[in-house]
């Protein structure tokens, strides 16, 4: 029987033992030799008697059943993200509080408009205080995910996805890699190396970084706080749902086209459920939050510092008016009398603004700003947003904190105005909002697929040990974070959401 016959008749061999037992090959027969060995090992080994079925079994028989196994994954996901945003909102009010009071404690200390008071008061509180606010927030969730971890049910998830994986040609060891994504993309890239053939890890290395990390966390926090305060838990959970609806279809068209081949069978042993202890949770927890702490010491630091730079300076640029003048003039109406104190300062405010965004768009930021903007536009993003995304790159927290630094910059008074607050009256030149829910939600849907952080595109090239897949990584990323963007800012322009 000649090569093309047996295969032939392989072929028809496994079709037939699908249509028998309604599986994949590799599955069936993972499943026949255990079986094997397990009734080999009944009839040979003598063991007390023992309860037929524990306690883990009695629950697996739900947790792990083919029709309910991925609905209740998703619940419990979902429940997350829900307990996630409820928890942490005091808390992440009162960091915002003790924010805004270090800010004007610090800034009556300088002269006003003085360069180490700006530098202080606007890059340092302002930036980065704009990410660590969302401290509370990342810590709930890693507190979340270590419960999943300790209690055993995670290796459930990765057994009942794995039926699912073998779709898209990957298997249930893929799956632990990308559930660790969730907390950071590099500790789930690195989580690769568990998976024996290239095929399989390489894909699940390019769409790892589809599973939204931690870093983004903070992007999403401060939109949802804005536009969808009553639904947030729900428009986070369909925020970390489309990357892994993303991840599957790429993995798919990779796995077809780039990395053609039968994908591995898996077998794994499901360890019993436990209660989580909380010493144990508590560990587990503070190691992935301290990471991020450590980022917003060091190198969002170092980058909400160098916005700064580039969005103040020149410091004193030609400007078109002298607002200065103005201000004088309004003050001077309503010492005479001219005008109401109400109208002064609205009119003190309104030249505030219109200098602050004059300054902007005359500094190195706005240079940079106005090469970005034409890209970013059709998206409905403006220079500033354009700016943030540019940022993120060295790392996703940076987008906050870049944005915290740039509406910090030109404050008509001395009162600290909470980020939120400015981005929701931020206009275009005509006098409409730059950010509406249609544009927060297709920033959050950019941020999530864009090109991947720069310690992750270095993992890539470390974990690839070739530097064409973390260039093609960050390529396709970022296109496909535009064109997704794009679908969803104008379709839903086209359908009035705008």
């Amino acid at each position: 029987m000649d090569r093309q016959k047996i295969l032939d008749q392989v072929r028809r061999s496994s079709e037939h033992l699908k249509g028998i037992f309604g599986g994949d090959i590799e599955t069936i027969i993972s499943e026949r030799r255990y079986g094997f060995i397990s009734g080999v090992c009944k009839q040979v080994v003598m063991r007390p008697m023992e309860e037929r079925l524990t306690t883990s079994d009695k629950i697996d028989r739900i947790v792990i059943n083919r029709v309910f196994g991925i609905p209740i994954f998703l619940f419990f996901m979902w429940l997350m993200f829900k307990f996630t945003f409820i928890v942490s909102e005091f808390p992440m009010g009162w960091v915002e509080a003790g924010q805004e009071w270090l800010s004007d404690m610090v800034g009556g200390i300088f002269p006003e408009g003085s360069i180490p008071g700006s530098l202080i008061t606007d890059g340092v509180i302002g930036g980065v205080g704009s990410v660590i606010i969302f401290v509370p927030l990342i810590f709930t969730l890693f507190f979340c995910i270590a419960i999943l971890e300790d209690s055993g049910y995670m290796a459930r998830a990765a057994f009942v996805m794995d039926r699912f994986m073998h779709k898209i040609g990957l298997h249930g060891r893929s799956f632990i890699p990308m559930v660790l994504g969730f907390g950071c993309n590099i500790a789930g890239i690195m989580a690769t190396r568990t998976i024996e053939h290239r095929r399989d890890r390489f894909t699940t290395i390019l769409v790892n970084p589809f599973m939204s990390c931690g870093a983004r966390l903070p992007v999403y926090a401060l939109l949802i706080g804005v536009f969808f305060p009553e639904k947030g838990g729900t428009v986070l959970y369909s925020i970390y749902i489309l990357g892994i609806v993303i991840a599957i279809i790429m993995a798919k068209i990779f796995r077809k086209y780039l990395f053609p081949g039968p994908p591995s069978p898996f077998v794994m042993e499901l360890p019993p459920y436990r209660m989580p202890t909380i010493k144990g949770v508590i560990i587990h927890m503070w190691e992935r939050g301290v990471l991020y702490l450590k980022k917003a010491g060091t190198i969002i630091f170092a980058g909400c510092v160098l916005v700064w730079f580039l969005s103040n300076f020149p410091w004193n640029p030609q400007y078109s008016k002298d607002y200065d003048a103005l201000k004088q003039k309004a003050e001077a109406d309503f010492a005479s009398g001219l005008v109401t104190k109400d109208t002064m300062d609205e009119t003190i405010a309104n030249l505030g603004n219109e200098q602050a965004r004059e300054k902007m768009q005359k500094s190195y930021m706005g240079g940079l700003g106005r090469i970005i903007e034409p890209v970013v536009k059709p998206l409905g993003f403006d220079w500033k947003i354009g700016v943030g995304l540019f940022g993120g790159f060295i790392a996703k927290e940076i987008v906050v904190g870049t944005l915290g630094t740039l509406y910090a910059v030109g404050e008509a008074d001395e009162e600290s105005t909470p980020l939120r607050e400015r981005i929701q009256a931020d206009t275009w030149p005509d006098g409409k909002k730059i950010f509406t829910p249609l544009t927060a939600f297709a920033l959050m849907i950019f941020t999530l697929l864009y090109i991947p952080c720069v310690a992750s595109i270095a993992v890539i090239y470390r974990e690839t040990n070739s530097l064409r897949w973390p260039l093609f990584a960050a390529g396709y990323t970022t296109a496909l974070a535009w064109i997704v963007a794009f679908i969803v800012y104008q379709g839903g322009r086209l359908i009035g959401l705008g």
